[in-house]
């Protein structure tokens, strides 16, 4: 049986193809073209700063909810 989303998936690539080194290299020299050769370290050190949060932020969510599933031993004795 054919799911919607193997449809879904099939549509999307049909319609935009695959993205290979010639549409790299446009995406490239657009960005070049924006930003310029002066401001392209800033702008790659402020998009690499950005993930950093974001991936510190996804693990202390992590540890947040496993916290919430496993209470602290400490609660325990506080409560004999």
């Amino acid at each position: 049986m054919v799911s919607i989303f193997d449809t879904l998936d099939t549509a999307v690539i049909s319609m935009f193809g695959s993205f290979g080194p010639a549409e790299a290299a446009i995406v490239i020299v657009i960005v070049l073209i924006v930003f310029g050769v002066g401001k392209l370290p800033q702008v790659g050190g402020a998009l690499g700063k950005g993930i950093r949060e974001f991936r510190k932020g996804k693990s202390g969510e992590l540890e947040d909810t496993k916290k919430l599933e496993k209470p602290d031993d400490k609660e325990d004795k506080q409560d004999n």
